[in-house]
This record gives structure tokens, C-alpha cells and sequence, in this order.
């Protein structure tokens, strides 16, 4: 059975960080490109960062560019979103997803993912 398992989301005030993880089980990992998404109340889901399965490139929206950093630990079948400098605005409930096979890197639409995990909070307080 496919499943994605995200962890480490918190509350945390607006200048710290944290480091969400995105576990894998059922599938190995490292054969997909990984991507993260957020939603805040009220709002679309919108991507935050994406890894890709064949060469590790890493791809970022520009609200969170230079503040987060994507990872993957393949011997952990694990990738990580490493968010530092954290704002107000990043609260959210934040999802990883694996990418079809096949499909390249995107953070403009959810569509070509085709796995979930359930989503952790982040609450970032001013």
C-alpha cells in the first residue's frame, strides 16, 4: 500500500524554523520527483517546493526561495523541507506528493500528482 506520512509541523514564531518530513512507504521513493504543497485557510493550494527523481534538481516558489530548502535521504526513503526564516504568511497545513511517473517537476498545479500524504500544521506566529 502507497502512503506518504508528513511530520514536524508546529507552532512556531515568525524568525524560526522547522523541518518537515515526508516519509515514504509501499513504494521507493527515490524513483519519483517529490513535491510540497500548502494551504491556508480560505486559499488554493499553491506548491512550495518540488525535488526531482533523476538528477536531485530542487524547485522553489518565489514566496519561499532563499528560506527553504528541499531534501531527499534515500537510504531513509524520506524527503525533507528544511524552512527557515519562517513568516506569519507561511501558515498553512503543508502535503507532500509523489509526482506520476514520468511527469517532471511542477508547482503550478496538483494534478500530475497522484499520491497524498495526510498534511501537518505549521502556525507561525508574529
Amino acid at each position: 500500500q502507497v502512503q506518504l506520512v508528513e511530520s514536524g509541523g508546529g507552532l512556531v514564531q515568525a524568525g524560526e524554523s522547522l523541518r518537515l518530513s515526508c516519509a515514504a512507504s509501499g513504494f521507493t521513493l527515490d524513483y519519483y520527483a517529490i513535491g510540497w504543497f500548502r494551504q491556508a485557510p480560505g486559499k488554493e493550494r499553491e506548491g512550495v517546493s518540488c525535488i526531482s527523481s533523476s538528477d536531485g534538481k530542487t524547485y522553489y516558489a518565489d514566496s519561499v526561495k532563499g528560506r527553504f530548502t528541499i531534501s531527499r535521504d534515500n537510504a531513509k526513503n524520506t524527503v525533507y523541507l528544511q524552512m527557515n526564516s519562517l513568516k506569519p504568511e507561511d501558515t498553512a497545513v503543508y502535503y507532500c506528493g509523489s509526482l506520476a511517473m514520468g511527469f517532471s517537476c511542477t508547482l503550478v498545479t496538483d494534478s500530475p500528482y497522484d499520491y497524498w500524504g495526510q498534511g501537518t500544521q505549521v502556525t507561525v506566529s508574529s
